[in-house]
């Protein structure tokens, strides 16, 4: 399999259902060679946590101009039509990417190839198979890690080198396999949720750190429920 899309996302947390995504990273691999490239911020609707700038670099500086969030799974979903999948622990990358799909009633249905499953198998031996020490022990330098451009890009080195070396009596392992992650579609904030989340903001004084428009029904559930429990109810005079 040498034609795919290599990619690889850098977002707010580990969860989907409560995480956001800050950046997309996409190459279209054909007969081994990139022939396309997407690359876009997304705005998280909040400030960027302080331990994935450490990781990443990504500050909300960068976002300003960002894509909302709907926009960056829609232009993904377009570039990744047709194509197989793959990354380094690509099933993370995909289950952010079919939540946003659902969200936003778009399909998104792939067959995907995962660097970190094959690392596992053939390079038992190595004290650690993430994609930093993998291009390490395969001297491959694609620039910045924890950078969703340039960790696709690494993705694919990876995976040309490890195909390199295993593929010939081993060919199964590198056949795509499907990708599955059941989400559940949660809708926008409703116009109820909005007006009492405002007024819980505005009554307590509190200066919310994330955008009221951009939050999905149960995420707004989350934040009152929260505010409740810390400040308690609007008191009627």
């Amino acid at each position: 399999m040498d034609t795919y899309i290599a990619i690889d996302l850098e977002t707010t947390g580990l969860s989907p259902k409560e995480d956001r995504i800050l950046e997309v990273g996409a190459v279209r691999v054909e007969e081994g060679r990139v022939t396309d490239t997407l690359h876009l911020f997304a705005d998280p609707g909040g400030p960027v946590p302080d331990r994935i700038t450490q990781i990443t670099g990504i500050t909300g500086e960068m976002l300003r101009g960002a894509v909302s969030q709907e926009e960056a799974v829609r232009r993904t979903v377009e570039f990744c039509e047709g194509m197989v999948l793959l990354g380094h622990n690509i099933l993370f990358d995909y289950s952010f990417l079919k939540k946003g799909a659902v969200n936003h009633k778009l399909a998104f249905e792939h067959q995907g190839i995962d660097t970190l499953k094959l690392a596992r198998k053939f390079l038992q031996e190595l004290p650690s198979r993430s994609l930093e020490c993998l291009c390490a022990y395969f001297s491959i330098d694609t620039g910045t890690h924890h950078r969703a451009v340039e960790d696709a890009l690494a993705a694919k080195e990876v995976y040309s080198c490890l195909r390199e070396r295993y593929y010939e009596g081993h060919e199964k392992d590198f056949l795509p396999g499907e990708l599955v992650y059941r989400a559940k579609r949660e809708g926008p904030i409703t116009n109820a949720q909005k007006r009492y989340l405002n007024d819980l903001l505005k009554y307590h004084k509190i200066e919310a750190d994330y955008a009221v428009d951009q939050l999905t029904k149960n995420e707004a559930s989350r934040k009152i429920d929260g505010i409740l429990s810390r400040y308690g109810r609007i008191l009627q005079r």
